[in-house]
């Protein structure tokens, strides 16, 4: 019998940035334990500082982020902007934005998709589940 599992990890880390605790909770809600619903599990990395971010950015030890741009002090959109400039491996990036008119602001700062608040859970997890099978997450950007 040969062996069909596909190339990427079984389990993959999401973290997700909001200084919001709700914020955290309805993306993890919104997403479940299997985002793709093709078996792939996802484990969550709840961070509520930027500093926090940073340091799983630059350990490497995440698959996706989800960030969150009405975050304060430092909010997800200058914070995407800040990973893209310094971290070429950075992964793929989500940004949750307060409105559909900011994504513009999106655009400049680098990331890979936007949805906007209220968080659509269906958009949301299509959104992760298409970055997290993207194959290229390890290219520099």
């Amino acid at each position: 019998m040969s062996d069909t599992t596909s190339a990427r990890p079984v389990i993959q880390k999401v973290l997700v940035y909001s200084d919001d605790r709700d914020v955290r909770d309805s993306v993890m809600l919104a997403l479940g334990p299997h985002p793709d619903r093709s078996g792939g599990e996802v484990h969550y990395v709840n961070v509520a500082t930027a500093a926090v971010v940073l340091d799983h950015v630059r350990a490497g030890d995440v698959d996706l982020l989800v960030l969150d741009g009405e975050s304060a002090p430092v909010g997800g959109t200058g914070l995407a902007k800040q990973l893209r400039d310094e971290h070429p491996t950075c992964p793929p990036v989500v940004l949750l934005t307060g409105r559909p008119q900011d994504a513009w602001l999106a655009t400049w700062s680098g990331v890979d998709a936007v949805v906007s608040h209220p968080i659509d859970p269906v958009l949301l997890a299509r959104t992760v589940a298409g970055l997290l099978a993207d194959p290229s997450p390890e290219v520099p950007r």
